[in-house]
């Protein structure tokens, strides 16, 4: 008689399921290791700090002791504009994604940390809203004052720096009056990282627009009142800078 033909039908043997089953295995692990590292490793991409905060692992932003302050250039106002006037929208773009990155891990790797002092003349200032990166605290513009020589009242240079303090103290800003001075120390009790940078017209000439947040906490002096700069707990990663737009210092 003839055979059926399912008894021709070669089976494959337990060995071939078992190496599928691990080939499997293998991939989604890697697949999972791969995911990992892109979410953990870039907290700066909205999307990534989006699920970290649904799975209760947002990175937690430290601050810092002014001597324990990480590694990093110490830049004035014509130290700036020389480093960074020359730079395309994209090498900006690009700078800006490294600084939130080594903010939102506590600078584990540092790229290019850029610190700024300087004498700084007050413009104007916002309280934080819903539109911001930072949550609770305010914003001051500002514009560089630099003496040409040792003979010369310093006169308005063309850097434009919004200092970002995250505090609950907002009524502090109201401290921060048009025309003021104030001074921002090479090394002190807050260090200022730059955040941002971009160039804008500052009335009739281009300039640069930094953004600077700080990396230290504790009680900050300004005139006669003091008032606390506190550490974020989270950010808005959606909400980028400037904090006052792309458009020049007012006349």
């Amino acid at each position: 008689m003839p055979r059926s033909l399912e008894e021709f039908i070669p089976r494959r043997p337990p060995l071939f399921w078992w190496l599928l089953a691990n080939l499997l295995a293998l991939c989604f692990a890697i697949l999972s290791w791969v995911f990992c590292l892109e979410v953990f490793g870039n907290p700066e991409v909205p999307r990534n700090y989006e699920l970290l905060k649904k799975l209760d692992r947002l990175p937690e932003i430290e601050a810092f002791k002014p001597s324990e302050a990480p590694e990093g250039s110490a830049l004035g106002p014509e130290e700036i504009y020389r480093k960074f006037f020359g730079l395309s929208e994209d090498q900006c773009e690009k700078l800006e994604l490294e600084w939130k990155r080594d903010y939102l891990t506590n600078f584990e790797e540092p790229l290019g940390l850029v610190y700024v002092h300087g004498t700084f003349q007050v413009d104007r200032g916002r309280s934080f809203s819903k539109q911001d990166y930072l949550i609770d605290g305010f914003a001051v513009q500002s514009r560089a004052m630099v003496k040409p020589d040792d003979f010369t009242k310093a006169a308005p240079y063309p850097v434009v720096v919004e200092f970002m303090f995250p505090s609950s103290e907002t009524g502090a800003l109201e401290q921060f009056e048009k025309g003021h001075v104030f001074e921002v120390p090479k090394s002190g009790s807050h260090a200022w990282v730059v955040m941002h940078i971009s160039k804008i017209w500052v009335g009739d000439e281009q300039g640069i627009l930094l953004s600077a947040i700080p990396i230290t906490k504790g009680p900050c002096r300004y005139g006669s009142g003091v008032f606390s700069i506190e550490t974020p707990q989270e950010v808005r990663p959606r909400m980028g800078f400037p904090v006052f737009g792309s458009d020049a210092l007012r006349r």
